[in-house]
C-alpha cells in the first residue's frame, strides 16, 4: 500500500539505503517538477512585467499585492499538510476509507476558507494594499490585481487540498501532471493578457491576475473529474457534506496549530514586504526580482521536505518506527545538501539576472536603474546563505515533525523566530535606527538562524516519532 517499496534487507545495509534513495528518489523528483513549475509561472509574471513601461510600478504592485495570496496560500498550505499527513499515515496502515474521509473534511473547510478571503479582498482591495505601500500608482495598481485574482482563492484551495491527499496516497506523477499542466496554461495566458497577443486585450498587471484565475478554475475541473474516475481514493460528496465527529476533532487538532504555524510564518513574511514597501518602491521591485530567483534556488529543498512528509508519514503510520528515525536522519542530511545545491544555483544566476536587469527592464528613470542594480546583487548573495536555514527548518518543521502529528511545536517556534524577534527587530531597524536599506534587508532574512538551534533540540527528543492513526474513526 505504501508508496515507499521498502527493501526486505536488514535496516543499514547497503541495499537497504539503495532501496530507500531510489524510493525517495521517485517521490521526490514529481513534487520537485511541481514546485519549478511553480516558481517557473513566478519568474514569467516577473519577466514579462519587466516588459511593461515603468516596469517598477507594476513590479512592485504584484509582488506587494501577491502577499495577500501569499497569506492565503499558507493558510491552506497548513490545511492541506494536516491533510496529507493524515492521509500518508491511513494509506500507510491500508485504511483507504478513512483517507477519503480525510479528503472530504479537507475540502470542505478549504471551501469555507477560500470563499472568506475571496470575499474579503474583493470587498477591501484598497486597505489591504495600504498596509503595504504608501505610493498611490501602487496601490492603485495592486487594487486592480487584486480584485481580478481574489476569485482563485477559493479554487486554488480545492485544488492544493485535494492534489495534496492524492501525493499522500502515493499518487504524486498525477499532482505534478495536473498542477504543472495548469502552470503552463497559466504562463500561456500571462502572455496573452499582458501584450495582447491575437485576439487577446493588452491588460498589463490585470492580465496576470486573470491568467491565474483562469488555469486554477481548469485546475479545480481536472481534479473534480480525476476524483470522480480514480480507483484509488475517490473524492465522495458524502464525505464533503457529513459531520465527521471523531475525525473532525482529530484533524482540528492537527489542522489548526499546522495552518496556524504557515500564517503566522506567511504574515512575518508580508511584514517584511510591508516594511521594505515603505522604505522604497525600487527595493519593493528588486525584492520580487530576487523572491523569484529564491523559488527556484529552493524547489528543491522544499520539495524534499514534502517527500519526507509523505514518507515518514506512511512508515509512522505502519507503525516502522524504527526505520522512520532513520530515514529522518538521512532526511537531514539531503536537506544540507539540496540547500548546497540551491545557493550554488542562485549564486551561479546573479549574473544572468544582473545582465537582464540593465538591458531589458523598462523602469522610469537612470536612478532607479541604478538603484536596481546597487541593491539586488547584496540581495541574491544573501538569499544564496538563507537557504541553508531555510532548507533545515523547513525539513524539521513541515516535513519530520509533522509526518508524525507533531505540529504545535512549528506554531510556538517561529512566533517566537519570527514575530519576537525579526518582525519588531526589523521595524526598529528601519523607522527609529533608520538603518540603510540593506543592514534592514540583512537583518530580516536572519530568522532562520535564529530558531535552527531550538529544532534540533526538538528533533533530538523524538517526541514527533508516533503513528497517530486509530481504529475506532
Amino acid at each position: 500500500m505504501s508508496t515507499m517499496a521498502l527493501s526486505p534487507s536488514p535496516l543499514g545495509s547497503r541495499e537497504e539505503k539503495k532501496s530507500f534513495y531510489k524510493n525517495t528518489l521517485l517521490v521526490t523528483l514529481p513534487i520537485v517538477f511541481q514546485y519549478f513549475m511553480d516558481a517557473a509561472v513566478g519568474c514569467a509574471d516577473v519577466l514579462m512585467l519587466t516588459l511593461v513601461e515603468n516596469a517598477e510600478i507594476p513590479l512592485a504592485a504584484s509582488s506587494l499585492a501577491n502577499q495577500v495570496t501569499f497569506t492565503v496560500g499558507n493558510l491552506v498550505f497548513g490545511l492541506s499538510s494536516a491533510a496529507g499527513v493524515m492521509a500518508a499515515q491511513y494509506f500507510g496502515k491500508g485504511d483507504k476509507k478513512t483517507v477519503e474521509k480525510v479528503l472530504g473534511l479537507a475540502c470542505r473547510l478549504a471551501l469555507i476558507l477560500g470563499i472568506f478571503f475571496t470575499l474579503l479582498t474583493a470587498i477591501l482591495p484598497g486597505p489591504l494594499m495600504s498596509l503595504f505601500s504608501k505610493d498611490p500608482a501602487v496601490i492603485e495598481a495592486g487594487k486592480t490585481y487584486l480584485l481580478a485574482v481574489c476569485a482563485s482563492y477559493v479554487l486554488s484551495a480545492f485544488a492544493q487540498v485535494y492534489l495534496s491527499v492524492m501525493r499522500s496516497a502515493g499518487r504524486v506523477r498525477m499532482s505534478m501532471a495536473v498542477h504543472s499542466l495548469t502552470v503552463v496554461l497559466n504562463v500561456v495566458l500571462n502572455a496573452c493578457f499582458i501584450f495582447g497577443f491575437g485576439p487577446f486585450p493588452e491588460l498589463g498587471i490585470l492580465g496576470v491576475a486573470l491568467a491565474t484565475t483562469i488555469s486554477r478554475a481548469i485546475e479545480v475541473i481536472i481534479c473534480l473529474i480525476d476524483g470522480h474516475v480514480c480507483t484509488i481514493i475517490r473524492l465522495r460528496v458524502k464525505y464533503i457534506l457529513q459531520k465527521a465527529g471523531s475525525m473532525t476533532r482529530e484533524f482540528m487538532r492537527m489542522a489548526i496549530p499546522a495552518a496556524g504555524n504557515d500564517v503566522i510564518w506567511g504574515l512575518a513574511i508580508s511584514v517584511y514586504s510591508a516594511i521594505l514597501g515603505h522604505l522604497s518602491t525600487d527595493i519593493t521591485a528588486a525584492n520580487s526580482i530576487a523572491n523569484v530567483v529564491r523559488q527556484f534556488g529552493t524547489v528543491i529543498c522544499f520539495g524534499t521536505a514534502s517527500a519526507a512528509a509523505i514518507i515518514l508519514g506512511q512508515a509512522m503510520g505502519d507503525n516502522k518506527l524504527a526505520e522512520a528515525k532513520v530515514y529522518a536522519k538521512r532526511f537531514i542530511i539531503l536537506a544540507v545538501i539540496t540547500a548546497l545545491i540551491g545557493g550554488a544555483a542562485i549564486l551561479l544566476l546573479r549574473p544572468v539576472v544582473m545582465d537582464y536587469m540593465h538591458y531589458y527592464v523598462d523602469v522610469s528613470s537612470p536612478e532607479v536603474q541604478q538603484n536596481l542594480n546597487q541593491m539586488l546583487p547584496t540581495m541574491l548573495f544573501i538569499n544564496a546563505y538563507y537557504i541553508l536555514g531555510m532548507s533545515l527548518n523547513t525539513m524539521l518543521i513541515c516535513g519530520i515533525f509533522r509526518a508524525g502529528g507533531d505540529v504545535k511545536y512549528g506554531f510556538f517556534c517561529d512566533l517566537i523566530a519570527m514575530w519576537g524577534y525579526a518582525v519588531p527587530v526589523g521595524l526598529i531597524c528601519a523607522f527609529w535606527l533608520k538603518l540603510p536599506v540593506m543592514w534592514v534587508y540583512f537583518i530580516l532574512y536572519l530568522d532562520e538562524f535564529v530558531k535552527m538551534p531550538v529544532n534540533f533540540w526538538h528533533y533530538k527528543k523524538m517526541t514527533w516519532l508516533k503513528n497517530i492513526t486509530r481504529d475506532d474513526v
